[in-house]
């Protein structure tokens, strides 16, 4: 059942273009009209928290990471060891603007220089003086603090960098709550990457996220989940939808006894349909549940277990098998794990899918700035490990074509076909907005009626 947790709508959008005027029709311009397209570029993405990369992307003092969305280019630098010792900066000369890095690397010598004229900074963005040529500048154009590379704000969550380009911003943790007290006490800010790769998909990014943002499409996109568990899963036991002020929205999954009394399995076949289910998910996606849970959980096959009690033994199994690795599972309060197997949708493009001490982690983003219809989807399969033994830097997995079933697990692969084949549909001249469900799909209509709030300022 929805639960909707956000304010009535306070700010006038009459003169946003094909505003939501009803939560449960979304104009079809809201996903490919270039005018609507680049309000959200001019309105939005200046303004709003975003993940710009990994903790572990930056280790060491001097690295860094350009995070580009809209046509916006941001280098993130670690500039001490702390945690929180980041920077951000519009990644742009201050004589001419030009690029200072792409792509990711280390600023040796904790300076940035500028490939045109050599300019150079101090990766706290300070200017580093003699200028080379600086003495045919009047000394108007010099002044040191006009000369700072120009900051954003930054912020640490769920071992992620995120960034505003806004000076006047809310806090971060003021923008994501309330779901960082429901997702801390999961550990997810301990999770690190076991893979990493992105897509770039044919579909407003928007379009994309949404398609992640329900889970009632499971039964007919991902028909093995039902093929090896002989289970019809009814739609109300995946997507619990609620609807969260600050854009976001979370959906809430059956399991363990509740899965039974849903789909009338007897206690004899719970077993062999969970084991099915966790299986099915590590071979269709190696995140939320991997080789090391499965294992765990087959171990349980062939144990005298009393009916109606196999979920809460898997959950045991999995406990005494992570404390003897050194793996930190959160603590097991009934309401915390009954969080696994959820679904976070952070406003305006990031989500969180946590289960057994791992998470499937999403951002999408506008790729060209010109183009409304092409994005870049990033997938991060992350999990908890062995204290001390946490990885270096991720590897990352490249681009593969959303056409190659080789290089993706099956399951995202399955979900590429809809996203892009919704984008060419949405173009049908008597289609005139996608119509959504109050019950399972309110958190993307909450992410529509956000959205409006800053294209309306």
């Amino acid at each position: 059942m929805t639960q909707l947790l956000t304010p009535d709508q306070d700010v006038d959008t009459s003169g946003v273009p094909f505003a939501i005027t009803d939560r449960r029709f979304i104009p079809r311009e809201r996903y490919f009209d270039r005018e609507f397209f680049q309000l959200e570029n001019e309105k939005l993405w200046p303004h709003v928290w975003q993940v710009a990369c990994r903790l572990e992307e930056i280790p060491e003092v001097g690295d860094y990471v350009e995070y580009s969305v809209a046509g916006y280019s941001i280098l993130v630098v670690r500039t001490g060891k702390g945690k929180d010792e980041i920077k951000a900066f519009q990644n742009a000369c201050r004589h001419r603007a030009t690029q200072l890095a792409v792509g990711c690397g280390k600023f040796r010598g904790g300076q940035i220089v500028c490939p045109f004229h050599g300019w150079r900074w101090n990766i706290d963005g300070s200017p580093v003086f003699p200028l080379f040529g600086q003495e045919g500048f009047e000394e108007r154009t010099l002044d040191p603090q006009d000369l700072r590379l120009i900051e954003c704000k930054v912020g640490t969550w769920a071992n992620c960098v995120f960034i505003n380009m806004d000076p006047n911003a809310p806090p971060l943790m003021e923008a994501l709550d309330p779901v960082p007290s429901f997702l801390d006490p999961l550990n997810v800010g301990e999770m690190y990457v076991w893979w990493w790769k992105a897509a770039k998909l044919k579909a407003n990014w928007k379009m994309a996220m949404e398609a992640f943002m329900e889970g009632w499409h499971v039964m007919q996109t991902h028909p093995q989940f039902a093929a090896a568990t002989g289970m019809e899963i009814p739609a109300d036991l995946l997507s619990d939808c609620r609807s969260y002020h600050n854009g976001h929205a979370s959906q809430q999954q059956g399991q363990g006894s509740e899965v039974q009394e849903h789909t009338g399995l007897t206690e004899t076949s719970e077993a062999e349909s969970m084991l099915a289910f966790t299986r099915t998910v590590y071979e269709g996606l190696d995140a939320m549940v991997l080789a090391k849970d499965v294992q765990v959980f087959e171990g349980l096959r062939h144990k005298d277990i009393p009916p109606g009690q196999f979920s809460q033994k898997m959950i045991e199994a999995l406990y005494e098998w992570n404390r003897g690795a050194g793996i930190p599972l959160p603590d097991p309060d009934p309401e915390v794990l009954s969080r696994w197997s959820s679904q976070w949708f952070i406003f305006p493009n990031f989500m969180i899918h946590p289960a057994f001490g791992n998470a499937i982690v999403y951002r999408c983003r506008p790729d060209d700035p010109n183009d409304p219809e092409h994005c870049v989807f990033d997938f991060w399969s992350v999990t908890l490990y062995p204290k001390g033994q946490e990885p270096g830097k991720p590897v990352f997995g490249g681009y593969p074509s959303v056409y190659d079933d080789k290089e993706w697990p099956l399951i995202p692969f399955q979900d590429f076909s809809n996203i892009e084949s919704q984008q060419r549909g949405i173009h049908t001249p008597g289609f005139k907005a996608t119509r959504l469900s109050s019950k399972w799909e309110d958190g993307i209509s909450n992410m529509h009626v956000h959205l409006d709030r800053y294209l309306a300022r």
